[in-house]
C-alpha cells in the first residue's frame, strides 16, 4: 500500500493506493498556517476491516508532527481514533 499526499494550500488528502486503485482516503482543510481540520475518511468496501483508515491517519500524523501542525478531527472516524489512542493526542489543536 502506498500513501499519496496532495495539498493545494487550502485543502488536501492522503490516499492509500493499492497499485492504481484508491483503497481509501482522508481529506482535510487548512484552518490556518499550522492547523488542519480532518473532515472525511473513506475506505473502499473491498478494503474494510483491515485497519486502513487508521493507517491513513497515522500517515497524516507522521507528517503533521514533522511540520508542527495541529489537528482538529471533525470526521467521526478520526475523532474516534483520537479518543481511543492516547498516543495521537499530542497533535490535537
Amino acid at each position: 500500500m502506498e500513501f499519496v499526499k496532495t495539498d493545494d494550500g487550502k485543502r488536501g488528502m492522503v490516499q492509500a493506493m493499492d497499485g492504481s486503485t484508491e483503497a481509501g482516503a482522508m481529506t482535510y482543510t487548512w484552518a490556518c498556517s499550522d492547523k488542519i481540520i480532518i473532515d472525511h475518511t473513506h475506505v473502499d468496501e473491498a478494503y474494510g476491516g483491515q485497519g486502513l483508515g487508521k493507517n491513513i491517519l497515522e500517515n497524516i500524523l507522521d507528517w503533521v508532527r514533522t511540520e508542527n501542525v495541529k489537528v482538529i478531527p471533525l470526521c467521526p472516524f478520526a475523532k474516534a481514533q483520537f479518543d481511543k489512542n492516547e498516543s495521537f493526542r499530542d497533535v490535537l489543536a
